[in-house]
């Protein structure tokens, strides 16, 4: 067979060893896999001087290839190497619910200043780059193992546009090319030898060989502003004048409430509305309809298309918004809707006074999945629908989420799903659905799981939000995520309770029922700035770094960013979580399964205690796992656990306590003759106990 891309990138690394300076600087964090350059320094920032061509080929040297078996395609999806076979109660992709799921964006998650020039450089001065790569990333999979994580899921990867960007560097949600790599993902230390293609190729595979799988994100509902799609197809979106474009506004429809679903009761409201009359009044037809020949014209000799188009038609792409009704959100500047229908709404389309109407954006049309037309952007559909089947024919990906994609029309979703899972049956797909009452229906769509709102609840101890989240997790219609933060969200060590809450809820969530763990990139190490202030965030938690730190003000999602992989007890949660994993895997299949599971409740009235248990039913065990919410005290509890012990039938007044956030494993005798058992619970402390 020829030579894996893996390997084909160990090679070229391997040739170049002798450009390598030693003045390159890594976390210690980073070599999770013990490597043992003979030209590597710790100095005092605890920073690793190496060589990179070294100590990215070691890597593959001595911790991926050494998985890698022979007549394997890597390029395929696990389970497609594996051969993986369905059971008869589940879907396609059912795989994700046992999962572990590491969501990283790369551009920041592996991101450093190597030559310690107090700035990220795309080109330092060893002509290296400092934000992330897909080559880089490579290092960071040895840590993932030993959190536990088999799942890498990776935010949008697309190239994307920079016309009316956010921050230093934009936003990859604003996609220009559905099928092209974001060019900043290539690494300068493989220069012309190998492709950026071939760079995600190999870090596909050495997921893949390491028996990881990777999700990729998708929106199908928006592109940018400025877009590849807008040459061909300039009528798949919605335009205004640009004379007029500067006091473009979200219309706000008064006597109603704030955020609030775009219902079609609501409807009557909104389109009598002066300020909406106003906001539809803006739209034009795109320049194609409105004048082919010129617009043909410029098109083929137009350097940029966009400004020759508003020189000539005065027109302009018109920028997204929330489809939430007077939600607060200013417009979405970089990024614009889809026009979905060729024709305007079935069940809004009688408010319009005039029937020919331009295209517009607004509340209803946007959110086809409630409002269909009765034309659908058919070639748009197909577009769409390919996006998945191209990546998984060229990079063998195992997954994806849909952005928004329960606002779809729904044709078109299943059309997704279905295409994806004619390429591989075992694909899996996440649902953007934040509301768990949402569940059956993504459930009816084919989804396998949705993100859920565990990072509203979790943090939330105080107001029991975590024990409604852990305790009402098994009555959900599908598995959500276990996580207290996303890359949307404040992060959950920046809030009240700190790195306490944040160990605690990282580690409680690997063993919940129906709840798949998530850790957001740079949990493990508690960074406190959040990547972006979409979700559960204020003004001021953009500002949760020192005013001396090089990233103070600045958002992962958009600005140069790096990890702070130098925290202090940075190792300090990979550790926890190296122990946990292994209690994990044992117990799995009760973990996943809610026929084995047990909610635990405790005697004391309005304990912060929160505790579920899991009963294997081949060899009788039982596992016991507790956690103190209240991150400041200390708690005593006790349990009636007869219920429990009622399954197992035989079973002794004693058990060994697996693991504790503060204490090391020993024998657990707290275990009275009546069916109770007692615990003495650290602030923010998890124990795991079984018997």
């Amino acid at each position: 067979m020829p030579l894996s891309k893996i390997e084909k990138l160990r090679n070229i690394l391997i040739r170049k060893i002798d450009q390598g300076r030693i003045n390159y600087a890594i976390p210690d964090l980073w070599n999770a896999w013990d490597y043992q350059g003979e030209e590597m320094r710790k100095i005092p920032s605890q920073e690793l001087l190496v060589n990179p061509y070294r100590f990215y080929a070691n890597v593959i040297d001595k911790y991926i290839l050494p998985n890698k078996e022979k007549n394997k395609n890597y390029l395929k999806s696990l389970s497609q190497i594996s051969k993986r076979k369905l059971n008869k109660s589940e879907i396609g992709g059912d795989w994700v619910r046992k999962s572990v799921l590491y969501s990283t964006m790369i551009r920041a998650s592996s991101a450093w200043d190597h030559d310690r020039s107090f700035s990220l450089d795309i080109e330092n001065f060893d002509e290296l780059k400092e934000t992330g790569t897909f080559v880089k990333m490579l290092v960071l999979l040895p840590l993932l193992k030993k959190m536990g994580v088999d799942t890498l899921y990776l935010l949008p990867l697309s190239r994307f546009s920079l016309k009316d960007k956010k921050g230093d560097l934009g936003s990859p949600y604003g996609v220009a090319n559905f099928f092209d790599l974001d060019p900043n993902l290539k690494d300068p230390m493989t220069g012309k030898a190998m492709s950026l293609e071939e760079e995600f190729q190999a870090l596909v595979e050495a997921c893949h060989m390491l028996d990881m799988r990777v999700i990729i994100d998708i929106i199908p509902r928006t592109n940018a502003v400025e877009n590849d799609l807008i040459i061909d197809h300039p009528d798949w979106f919605y335009w205004i004048k640009a004379d007029e474009a500067h006091s473009f506004r979200v219309p706000y429809v008064k006597g109603l409430e704030n955020t609030i679903a775009p219902e079609p009761k609501y409807m009557d409201q909104v389109y009598a509305c002066e300020d909406v009359k106003r906001h539809i009044k803006m739209f034009q037809f795109d320049p194609k309809t409105q004048n082919k020949e010129l617009f043909e014209k410029i098109k083929l000799t137009s350097k940029n298309l966009l400004e020759d188009i508003e020189k000539h038609f005065n027109l302009k792409i018109a920028p997204a918004f929330s489809d939430h009704i007077n939600d607060v959100q200013p417009p979405w500047t970089d990024v614009t809707f889809f026009r979905m229908f060729m024709d305007h709404p079935k069940e809004t389309r009688k408010y319009l006074d005039d029937p020919n109407t331009p295209p517009y954006i607004l509340f209803d049309t946007i959110k086809a999945n409630l409002f269909p037309g009765d034309k659908p952007n058919s070639e748009l559909w197909d577009t769409l629908k390919n996006i998945i089947p191209y990546y998984q024919e060229t990079y063998g990906i195992d997954g994806a989420r849909i952005d928004m994609g329960h606002a779809l029309p729904r044709e078109l979703l299943a059309m997704i799903i279905k295409e994806a899972r004619i390429v591989d049956k075992d694909f899996a797909f996440i649902a953007e659905e934040l509301n768990p009452d949402n569940a059956k229906k993504a459930k009816e769509a084919g989804y396998n799981i949705i993100i859920g709102n565990g990072f509203w609840m979790e943090p939330r101890i105080w107001e029991k939000k975590l024990h409604k989240f852990v305790y009402g997790a098994k009555d959900i219609a599908l598995p959500m995520f276990a996580c207290a933060e996303t890359h949307d969200t404040a992060r959950i060590a920046g809030r009240d309770g700190g790195r306490t809450l944040a160990r605690m809820t990282t580690i409680l969530n690997m063993l919940l029922p129906n709840l798949v763990p998530f850790i957001n990139s740079g949990q493990e190490v508690y960074e406190i700035q959040p990547m972006n202030t979409g979700i559960d965030c204020t003004n001021e938690d953009k500002f949760k770094l020192p005013a001396n730190d090089l990233f103070y003000g600045k958002l992962a999602l958009f600005d140069k960013y790096a990890i702070h992989y130098l925290n202090h007890d940075r190792w300090e949660l990979a550790d926890h979580l190296d122990g946990i994993k292994n209690i994990r895997n044992i117990w799995l299949n009760q973990i996943t399964d809610l026929k084995a599971y047990e909610p635990i409740y405790f005697n004391e009235f309005d304990s912060p205690a929160i505790g579920v248990s899991y009963f294997n039913q081949e060899n009788g065990r039982c596992l016991l796992v507790v956690a103190n919410s209240n991150v400041y005290s200390d708690i005593q509890c006790h349990s009636d656990i007869n219920k429990l012990r009622a399954r197992a039938k035989n079973y002794n007044n004693f058990g060994k306590l697996l693991y504790s956030s503060y204490e090391f494993s020993r024998d657990y005798h707290d275990f009275s003759p009546d069916g109770k058992v007692y615990f003495q619970l650290g602030a923010g402390e998890v124990k795991i106990i079984e018997f």
